[in-house]
């Protein structure tokens, strides 16, 4: 995933920006970060609901801090 965030994006995954992915099912999604030691792969499932997501902007999703927690 972090070379996805490099290739695809352009962007550096050690940064300490949190890039979130979401599956095609709008009940999952995967996080990962830098962390300062090493990157982190978070993956979440909700037993009920799904995420909403924002609009895309320049072919990403920008979340705020609210939207994000």
């Amino acid at each position: 995933m972090a070379a996805l965030v490099k290739a695809e994006m352009g962007a550096d995954p050690f940064s300490g920006t949190i890039y979130v992915f979401r599956a095609k099912r709008t009940d999952r999604i995967k996080l990962i970060f830098w962390d300062g030691s090493g990157v982190c792969l978070v993956a979440k499932r909700l037993e009920d609901g799904e995420f909403h997501w924002p609009r895309m902007q320049d072919g990403a999703m920008h979340l705020t801090a609210v939207q994000f927690s």
